[in-house]
C-alpha cells in the first residue's frame, strides 16, 4: 500500500480514518507526511484548496489525483497542534484562524467576518454596489425632499418624515465616530447639492469624503433590502395603530341598554 502511494510521487497523505502503526512506520521511511482522522468536511476543503482528488481505493490512485501545496507543516498554537497547508495554486477553499483575548472578542470577530463574507457574496451575486458611509441615504433624502415639494398636503409631510428617517444612517455613523452629527449632516447635504453624490461620513478620518476614492462600498442588494424591510415594518406598525384606534371608537353602553343606566336609574345612582 505504501509503495503504491510512493510511486505516484506523493509526499503527504491525509486520511479520513486511522492509519496503522506499521503503515506509519513505512510512510516515515519513505519520507511521506501523514495525517489521520481528518474530518469529512476538512477533507472536502483540502480537496478544493489543493486541487487533489479524494480517493477511496488505493488501487485507483494515480499521479493525476495529487494536489499541490507549497508547504505542509505542524504548528502548536495556544497548546493545540494544528497542521497548516499553505501555498496552494488557485485555492477554492481557505481557513481563517481567529484569535482573541477572550471568548467574547473571538465571537465578535467571527460575526464581523461572517457579515463581511455575506456582503461580498451579495455584491458578487447582483454585481452592483453603491458608495458607503451614508452617501446613498443622504442622496435619497435629498431626492425625496425635492419630490415632496411637488406633492403638497399631508403626503408632503409623510415623504419628509421618510427622508428624515433615512438620514438616521449617516447621523448614527457620525455619532458612533464621536463626530458632531449636525455639522456632518449639514456638510453632507451641501456636498450632495453640489453634485458630489459619493460624499459620505469618513469614520476613521473624522470628516466627509469621497467614498469611491476611499474604496468604501456596500452591495446594492443589502441597501435595497434594508429600506424595504424598514418600510414594511413601519407599515405594519401603522396598521396596528389603526386597528387600536378603531376599537376605541366603539365605546359606550352595551346594545339594548337604556340611556339612563341599569334599570332606568340615573347615572351614579347604582
Amino acid at each position: 500500500m505504501i509503495d503504491t502511494i510512493a510511486k505516484t510521487g506523493a509526499n503527504a497523505v491525509f486520511c479520513q480514518k486511522g492509519i496503522d502503526d506499521l503503515a506509519q512506520h513505512f510512510l516515515s521511511k519513505k519520507g511521506i507526511f501523514a495525517v489521520r482522522r481528518v474530518k469529512k468536511s476538512d477533507m472536502d476543503k483540502l480537496s478544493k484548496a489543493t486541487g487533489g482528488t479524494i480517493v477511496t481505493n488505493l488501487k485507483d490512485l494515480s499521479s493525476s489525483d495529487l494536489g499541490y501545496a507549497k508547504t505542509i507543516e505542524e504548528k502548536k498554537i495556544s497548546g493545540d497542534e494544528m497542521t497548516f497547508v499553505s501555498g496552494c495554486k488557485n485555492p477554492k477553499s481557505v481557513s481563517l484562524l481567529i484569535r482573541g483575548g477572550t471568548e467574547h472578542v473571538v465571537e465578535e470577530v467571527e460575526r464581523a467576518v461572517n457579515d463581511a463574507l455575506g456582503g461580498v457574496a451579495a455584491a458578487v451575486e447582483i454585481g452592483l454596489v453603491v458608495p458607503g458611509g451614508g452617501a446613498p441615504e443622504i442622496e435619497l433624502a435629498r431626492r425625496l425632499r425635492e419630490y415632496a415639494d411637488t406633492v403638497g398636503g399631508r403626503e408632503q409631510l409623510a415623504i419628509g418624515a421618510f427622508a428624515e428617517a433615512v438620514e438616521l444612517i449617516p447621523r448614527t455613523l457620525a455619532e458612533s465616530a464621536g463626530l458632531d452629527a449636525i455639522d456632518i449632516l449639514v456638510e453632507l447635504r451641501a456636498r450632495h447639492e453640489k453634485g458630489e453624490t459619493d460624499a459620505g461620513v469618513m469614520v476613521l478620518d473624522g470628516g466627509v469624503g469621497d467614498m469611491w476614492k476611499k474604496g468604501i462600498i456596500e452591495p446594492l442588494k443589502i441597501k435595497t433590502q434594508a429600506v424595504k424591510s424598514a418600510s414594511e415594518a413601519t407599515e405594519m406598525i401603522l396598521r396596528i395603530d389603526d386597528v387600536i384606534a378603531s376599537t376605541k371608537k366603539g365605546g359606550g353602553m352595551p346594545p339594548g341598554m337604556p340611556e339612563g343606566g341599569m334599570g332606568g336609574m340615573p347615572p351614579g345612582m347604582m
